[in-house]
């Protein structure tokens, strides 16, 4: 009984701290943020073991959706809308984790997990943790859905949860996939006149950041990413208009020739589908973001 009013007076207190912080919807499906997705459709053809579909949550607002690998540690794609920003980055957030991904019916747990920043066993075994990224000295957090794509500040700090984030070497992320993110930023805020639909994935490459000898995060091979904005400016100059409606890019998760090379979107797919995460009936938008373009013209149009 002791216990019980321990943890309750535990659980009321570090909820009042812990709400703004993380809130999460994790299931076998994206029924509650299937929104994020263009024709409400996720992708199709992504393999992993253990996956956990969650609506990612922020101040009780759905922020996007992430497909997580917990066998992994790794998210294998974030889905998001972009919000035209001035690419500012939001540096106060703290990082956080999301307790949903492993389901578990102590709550008191999760309470003292907030309260006292201490990680339970159960959290580390189906999700990153901050200590895994201490001595991995090379790598950085790199987030699928970036802060700079979003526009308010919740929506930015949404972005900082753990299993938003992949480890990606440091030269890379920043000469290369950082550079990237602002060139389709700038692109996005010029030329998407609605609604644009992001979807952010990695490869496998089958090694691991090992912390006290035990495998712990996936390292990925490639970063991609790809949009569809269906509602775009027809009279953009043409170096920009045969990127629209939907294009993509790719970049190797390596200390050199990690360029990112900018790709159609059926040519991103061809290259995702070889490699093994994938199968053959791989796709990223439904009918790959040009079917409907005219019928929903003005459905964008008027809800934008």
């Amino acid at each position: 009984m002791l216990m019980h009013l321990f943890c309750t007076c535990i659980l009321s207190f570090s909820l009042m701290i812990a709400s703004p912080l993380v809130s999460a919807t994790v299931s076998n499906s994206f029924r509650d943020c299937s929104h994020f997705f263009y024709m409400q459709t996720p992708p199709a053809g992504i393999r992993g073991t253990g996956l956990r579909r969650i609506c990612q949550k922020y101040a009780d607002k759905l922020c996007y959706a992430t497909l997580y690998d917990s066998s992994r540690r790794l998210p294998l794609y974030s889905a998001y809308i972009f919000k035209k920003s001035d690419g500012k980055r939001r540096m106060d957030t703290p990082w956080m984790y999301e307790p949903q991904v492993q389901r578990v019916t102590l709550l008191c747990l999760f309470s003292l997990f907030f309260l006292l920043k201490y990680t339970p066993p159960l959290i580390e075994d189906s999700q990153a943790v901050l200590g895994d990224y201490t001595d991995a000295v090379d790598y950085r957090r790199g987030p699928l859905n970036p802060d700079l794509h979003q526009a308010e500040p919740d929506d930015k700090s949404s972005t900082y949860t753990l299993t938003n984030v992949v480890p990606l070497i440091t030269d890379f992320l920043d000469t290369s996939w950082n550079p990237y993110l602002d060139t389709i930023r700038q692109r996005l805020n010029n030329f998407c006149h609605g609604k644009s639909f992001m979807v952010t994935g990695v490869t496998l490459s089958g090694a691991n950041i090992q912390r006290d000898n035990r495998d712990r995060l996936a390292i990925p091979k490639h970063l991609w990413l790809a949009y569809c904005c269906p509602r775009f400016d027809r009279n953009s100059p043409y170096e920009v208009r045969f990127m629209f409606p939907s294009y993509g890019g790719y970049a190797l998760n390596e200390q050199t020739g990690h360029s990112v090379v900018e790709v159609p979107l059926k040519t991103l797919e061809s290259f995702l589908k070889s490699q093994t995460y994938t199968d053959s009936d791989m796709t990223i938008f439904y009918k790959g973001c040009v079917q409907h373009m005219c019928s929903h013209w003005f459905k964008y149009n008027e809800s934008s």
